[in-house]
């Protein structure tokens, strides 16, 4: 069974903050603006529509770096 800590639903705000090891994942898609104040309100699904990559591959990126980290 797979860990699942972030969905598409969760702010960016929240992820960074929760789980500071997803910058690298967030980063390396171009999202670069994780510290600006819009960032707090955005879903990461939001957040993949608008960097135009798809939210389930970010998603499934983001656990599996969190899951790896908490080994």
């Amino acid at each position: 069974m797979e860990n699942t800590y972030v969905n598409g639903k969760t702010l960016i705000g929240e992820i960074v903050n929760q789980y500071p090891e997803s910058a690298e994942v967030l980063f390396s898609i171009g999202m670069h603006c994780l510290g600006c104040p819009a960032s707090q309100a955005e879903s990461l699904e939001e957040a993949c529509m608008v960097h135009g990559v798809n939210p389930d591959l970010v998603i499934k990126a983001i656990n599996e770096k969190i899951a790896s980290n908490r080994k």
